[in-house]
């Protein structure tokens, strides 16, 4: 499956913005989608998961009641809304595709799973100005 990440942008603090990762060669049905970010000088974080199954969705603390994930079947497409953007949001955001049986959860907690991953698609910048 290939992943194509898109929406960033420059938002003052407060603001909201809408990525999409939309897939290609594939349905996304079948995969536990990840988004993550990596702001500079920083190492990679899980942000949000969304499982193949159910739809379960796990949130990292720091985006909990501001972020949502969401699938659309027919546009095979994961979207991550971000409300309420702080500057400390500022970074590069990926998302990527996981094999289904893999807790979304887990994932975001252990940055060392993120080698599981199948596919990533290109980052996409995400500035938040204060």
């Amino acid at each position: 499956v290939q992943l194509q990440a898109s929406g960033g942008g420059l938002v003052e603090a407060g603001g909201s913005l809408r990525l999409s990762c939309t897939a290609s060669g594939s349905t996304l049905d079948a995969y536990t989608i990840g988004w993550f970010r990596q702001a500079p000088g920083k190492g990679r974080e899980g942000v949000s998961t969304i499982s193949d199954s159910d739809g379960s969705t796990y949130y990292a603390e720091s985006v909990k009641g501001r972020f949502t994930i969401s699938r659309n079947r027919a546009e095979n497409t994961v979207y991550l809304q971000m409300n309420s953007l702080r500057p400390e949001d500022t970074a590069d955001y990926y998302c990527a595709a996981f094999p289904g049986h893999y807790h979304g959860g887990s994932i975001i907690a252990r940055p060392s799973l993120q080698t599981l991953a199948l596919s990533w698609g290109q980052g996409t910048l995400v500035t938040v100005s204060s």
